[in-house]
């Protein structure tokens, strides 16, 4: 089996279009979070969103094949670019085939679809773009890297709820340890800032209603909190076997290490209240990666600062590593950023190479009371300088859908 490291970053988010911008924003405690501004939003229970501000398609692809995209396409390629750039990868016909993408999303082209069912209501179905299909289909982020950087292997996506981004690298890993490639593209997009979206998870009671107070909205693990901020973006990682990288000496973040996706077999939306499925998905990555609760010295959380699952993942938390659940810390980005969907695993796994970089840990904003059934070390309010050996990331989606990824230090 292949051993797999990490050597490009790229993050489009709501506080920084590329990973080094979201990083500095990241640690200062910057909240991404506001009044939504893509379209008005008066009428809607929820007003508030973390939107990606200042993206122009223009600086990151072609602008024709850009008007082709969906946004959610346009972010996946932007933030590709930046990983493959920050690898030092070259793509050309004498690797294109033994390079692959897997590229997942939650929703795919939901501003498309939304856009051309009125289209087709008040202008008649000859109005309808032909290009509609190619922008919403979930699978074009993906197909729209492998075009834009004319990469020929496998080249997939899956739609796996708030799971997507992290199901992407234990995917990838898989197919890096078996020798099926020596480089992915992985990661996961996501761009529903659509009314409809908005609407369906407020009126599901998902979405807080602090309308007046955005920066303050999302709050994971703290007793006042009221649900997630939906947010938009994407975060790409190349992965590439440690040979593969050695023979091009590339520099090398960390080693993707270990992986697991689980399913809870529970509810379309709601968690396993005692955190078993999310548990079960932590414990087989940490056993896949070779290692053992003990060894782990971050967690990114899910924390989507909605009251079941911040609850779950604690108890899963616990389950999975006994006392040591109170000395690991943990901390949520989605504090900051908000839930990204699709893309907040990616993300995740993005910050979990960061933290063992750079021996940082993000803090949780808005983390002002715990609620007592959250009783763990959440790294309230401020950074914190610590040895970041193992870094775990966590990502639990509708449908009971759980992926874990395990990043740790890159001992050549």
């Amino acid at each position: 089996m292949h051993r797999v490291v990490v050597t490009g970053l790229g993050a489009v988010t709501p506080i920084g279009i590329g990973y080094p911008q979201f990083w500095r924003n990241l640690l200062d405690g910057v909240s991404g979070i506001d009044r939504i501004t893509a379209f008005d939003p008066s009428d809607l229970e929820v007003q508030i969103a973390a939107e990606v501000k200042g993206f122009d398609p223009r600086d990151h692809m072609d602008f024709k094949a850009a008007r082709r995209m969906d946004r959610y396409a346009q972010f996946a390629v932007a933030a590709a670019r930046e990983a493959i750039e920050d690898a030092g990868l070259t793509i050309d016909r004498s690797n294109s085939e033994r390079i692959g993408v897997m590229l997942n999303t939650g929703g795919g082209g939901i501003q498309t679809l939304t856009r051309e069912v009125l289209v087709h209501h008040t202008r008649g179905p000859n109005r309808v773009s032909p290009f509609f299909i190619p922008m919403f289909a979930p699978n074009m982020g993906a197909c729209q890297v492998s075009i834009t950087f004319g990469i020929t292997g496998p080249v997939m996506a899956s739609v796996a709820a708030c799971a997507a981004g992290t199901q992407a690298f234990v995917d990838a890993l898989r197919m890096l340890q078996l020798g099926e490639v020596d480089v992915m593209i992985a990661g996961g997009t996501e761009a529903g800032m659509d009314p409809v979206a908005v609407a369906a998870f407020g009126n599901m009671g998902a979405l807080s209603k602090r309308n007046d107070e955005p920066k303050r909205a999302s709050r994971p693990f703290d007793k006042d909190r009221d649900g997630f901020v939906f947010g938009e973006g994407a975060a790409v990682m190349v992965l590439e076997t440690e040979e593969h990288a050695r023979r091009r000496d590339a520099r090398i973040y960390c080693e993707l290490a270990g992986g697991s996706v689980t399913a809870d077999a529970f509810h379309i939306s709601a968690p396993l209240p005692d955190g078993l499925g999310a548990a079960r998905a932590m414990r087989q990555a940490i056993a896949n990666a070779g290692l053992t609760p003990e060894d782990v010295d971050y967690i990114c959380a899910h924390g989507t600062s909605t009251p079941l699952n911040d609850v779950s993942e604690t108890k899963a938390i616990k389950s999975v590593f006994g006392e040591a659940a109170y000395r690991v810390a943990i901390s949520s980005p989605k504090s900051m950023i908000g839930h990204l969907v699709g893309a907040a695993g990616a993300v995740s796994g993005v910050v979990c190479a960061l933290a063992i970089r750079d021996n940082l840990i993000p803090p949780t904003i808005n983390l002002d009371e715990p609620d007592p059934e959250c009783d763990l070390d959440y790294v309230p309010h401020t950074l914190r300088k610590a040895e970041v050996n193992v870094a775990m990331a966590n990502a639990f989606g509708f449908g009971g859908q759980n992926a874990v990824a395990v990043f740790r230090r890159y001992e050549g």
